[in-house]
């Protein structure tokens, strides 16, 4: 059967400039094009999970919006199941992305609707238990993502956090994470070193997943392995979706039953279809795409 997957996160429209640099603070820089589409940590992931094969259900608020109208469709469109996505009265997340010429990228993220995304009824709790494998982020109200990892603790659900963006975690949160995703960056908000310390990492969490972009990822747990994944090499247009694409389908593979280094790769090849296309939620790749890339 399909790995269940829940994805608790964040919903945000991506307003996304295209340039041949990005601008220095006070500078303005001349566009080469502009997109606009749904985006958001969570929601990619989730439509990211969906595309890889997960039967994928999204938890999480949008606003009353036009913007908050489009995301709900996205979702809709890419088979995740939205029935308990809330509508809050007022504006939806919005991200301003500027993406240069290399795919480097810089984004302001604007909450809105993400905000109100507190107090988990006993239904989403619910929605939780009854999956494989809960995926959550760090664009929604971390009281949320506390909340959600405990309900997937206690039915039996695996867990995965994706700290993103960095933030210092609250006390006992990573105690409910089963999984922990981080760049270099995260993981040095997370232990408070000045490189990634994978041994301080696998103090809070048993299994810990560092990302690394173009150079691949490096798995490790507290059973004593430790490795490093390659990234594939492709041509690069747009890395803003990147790493949701790697996650969501890491969430996948490992609720198929995959060995994580394995899965790790086949995230990986879902993370390098992704960047060989510009945007967000429409870069993300279907299966049978990850798939071919993968047996290459």
């Amino acid at each position: 059967m399909p790995t269940r997957v829940v994805v608790a996160g964040s919903a945000n429209m991506d307003l996304v400039g295209l340039a041949p640099r990005l601008p220095r603070p006070g500078e303005t820089v001349l566009g080469d094009d502009f997109v606009m589409a749904p985006g958001g940590k969570g929601s990619n992931q989730a439509i990211a999970a969906a595309r890889a094969g997960g039967t994928t259900a999204f938890l999480g608020a949008i606003g009353s919006d036009s913007f908050g109208v489009t995301l709900g469709a996205r979702l809709t469109a890419a088979g995740v199941n939205t029935s308990r996505v809330r509508t809050s009265y007022g504006t939806s997340g919005v991200a301003v992305i500027m993406v240069d010429r290399d795919g480097e990228n810089s984004i302001l993220v604007s909450p809105g609707a993400n905000r109100t995304f507190v107090d988990l009824s006993a239904g989403e709790k619910a929605a939780i238990a009854e999956a494989d494998v809960l995926l959550c982020q760090q664009e929604i109200p971390l009281s949320t993502v506390y909340s959600a990892l405990r309900a997937g603790r206690a039915g039996g659900t695996r867990t995965i956090l994706n700290a993103a963006p960095a933030m210092d975690p609250p006390p006992g949160m990573l105690d409910e994470v089963d999984l922990l995703v981080v760049n270099e960056i995260e993981a040095r908000a997370i232990t408070g070193a000045t490189e990634p310390d994978m041994a301080g990492l696998l103090a809070l969490v048993p299994r810990v997943v560092l990302t690394a972009g173009g150079k691949g990822a490096r798995y490790a747990d507290r059973d004593g392995r430790d490795e490093h994944v390659p990234a594939f090499r492709v041509a690069v247009a747009d890395t803003t979706a990147a790493g949701d694409a790697f996650t969501g389908a890491l969430a996948v593979a490992w609720g198929e039953g995959r060995d994580l280094v394995d899965a790790v790769r086949w995230a990986n090849a879902a993370g390098a279809v992704c960047v060989r296309k510009v945007g967000a939620s429409g870069a993300l790749p279907e299966r049978s795409e990850i798939e071919a890339l993968y047996n290459a």
